[in-house]
Order: C-alpha cells, then structure tokens, then sequence
C-alpha cells in the first residue's frame, strides 16, 4: 500500500445496512407450519421416543399374554390366530409411516433454514473480523508514522 493509497474500510454502520438484521429462523420455522404439520412434527417427536416404544412393547406383551394365558373363554383373539392384533399393528404402522416422513421432511427443512441462516451469521462475521483488522493494519500504520516522526520533533 502507498503512502497516499488509503484502503477503503467500511464502517459498522455500511455493513449493518449491507446485511440484514439476525433473524430466528425457530420461530420463523414454526411460525410457518400449519396445524397438520405441528401435528406430524409431534407425532414424530413422540413416536421416535422410548416412551412410545414401551407403550407398544407393554401393549404387545399385555395382549399377547392375555390371549395365551387367560381362562379359554376371557381370550378375544387366542392362539394361534393373533389376527386382530396383527391388523391393529399393521394399521398403526400404515398410519404412523407418512405422518413420520411428513414430520422428517419438515424438521429437515427446518434444518436446512438453521444451516442458511448458521451461513449468513458466518459470512458477516467474516466480514466484520476482516474490518476489525483492516482498521487495526491502519492504526498500526499510523502508529508507525506518528513513531518516525517523535524522534524529528524531539
């Protein structure tokens, strides 16, 4: 750089005008979501949970013990059959399949909302880092000039 050759350094205020303000994108997300998909997005939470597994599992065990060990005339689906619990499970997973996915699909563009904005944050503090050290390049510039001509003064 020259001695006349100033480097252009922008201002806080010419990179806050420049990017936009920070924005939420959670509460942006969720602002956006209609009353199905909050209700896939907590279908998927809650399915995908331990909770809901031992529910299942109690369940299963709980049906299948009570038509294998309760008095022959108490059994509503006995051995060997099982039929109607197999139709109550298969029907439970036709269900829970799409509304799964649904719920993956929109958490996935949730996150892909989380990584752009994660982008943008980055960039302008990229930006403003590089500004910082330009400005302190010209005070140690400065600083210099000012040390060269103390001797002169004195």
């Amino acid at each position: 750089m020259g001695k006349t050759e100033q480097k252009k350094i922008p201002t806080i205020e010419e990179i806050r005008k420049k990017y936009a303000p920070i924005r939420n994108v959670n509460i942006q997300h969720k602002e956006k979501l209609s009353a199905l998909d909050k209700l896939a997005v907590w279908i998927t939470n809650h399915v995908g949970s331990m909770g809901f597994f031992l529910i299942i599992f109690a369940w299963t065990a709980l049906w299948l013990g009570w038509n294998t060990l309760a008095p022959v005339d108490a059994r509503f689906d006995p051995y060997p059959a099982f039929v109607l619990w197999l139709f109550i499970s298969n029907m439970i997973q036709i269900f829970l399949m799409p509304l799964i996915m649904i719920g993956q699909n929109l958490q996935s563009k949730h996150s892909e909302m989380r990584a752009e904005q994660d982008f943008i944050i980055d960039k302008r503090a990229e930006i403003e880092v590089e500004t910082i050290l330009l400005h302190l390049e010209n005070q140690n510039d400065m600083i210099l000039k000012i040390l060269k001509n103390l001797p002169k003064q004195q």
